[in-house]
């Protein structure tokens, strides 16, 4: 079973924070120990001791264990099932670095229209393009939508009104309304095997 993407970055993350607090004490906690060890053999008590003490600072290697242990508790007690997007790709995984991934995130996930630069909200609509021609009835309102669209993303890339760079790409026209007649048929076709009567079971009867 593959592990769950976020256990491995919780516990990568648990394991680097262990190893850099380890590495910043390991100066000082040298010293420590030795005083330690130290002040208990003058006093007559084995230096063994020392690993009971209390107030000993725990080794890397502690505390990446007690975090292992915590993650196992928690996964037996099922803390980590149903998750939301359990079982499903990361979203936007494999995408290149976009400083506005959060406001893009906020606009699709709340279904924001018109707001913010054009940069963003014609990638919105670049992604709903063909939702938005398969609800138009011809070809002319399609070559007409499509023409629109291009016309505000050449205004856009023209940074008038300034913001992040525009990266959505136009559409040609033709291929857009062919697309829209393939899709068109396709759901017709859909449609009509749908509402076809099933056809009648033959029985055979056994003669005796």
């Amino acid at each position: 079973m593959t592990e769950d993407p976020r256990l491995a970055a919780a516990r990568y993350r648990m394991e680097r924070l262990a190893e850099e607090e380890g590495a910043a004490g390991e100066g000082s906690a040298a010293p420590t120990e030795h005083a330690t060890r130290a002040d208990a053999g003058s006093r007559g008590r084995p230096a063994s001791d020392a690993s009971d003490d209390p107030a000993r600072r725990p080794t890397s290697a502690e505390r990446a264990a007690y975090v292992e242990t915590a993650i196992q508790q928690a996964i037996r007690r099922g803390d980590f099932d149903d998750l939301p997007g359990a079982g499903k790709p990361i979203p936007g995984l494999g995408r290149g670095h976009d400083p506005d991934w959060w406001i893009r995130r906020k606009i699709e996930s709340e279904k924001l229209t018109g707001l913010g630069p054009p940069a963003l909200t014609l990638r919105v609509e670049d992604a709903e393009l063909d939702a938005r021609l398969d609800a138009l009835a011809g070809e002319d309102d399609v070559r007409e939508a499509v023409a629109d669209f291009n016309r505000r993303v050449k205004l856009a890339r023209m940074q008038l009104l300034g913001g992040p760079p525009v990266v959505t790409p136009l559409r040609d026209v033709e291929a857009e309304v062919q697309g829209w007649a393939e899709r068109r048929a396709e759901r017709a076709r859909a449609a009509a095997s749908a509402a076809a009567p099933a056809e009648p079971r033959r029985r055979w009867w056994r003669r005796r």
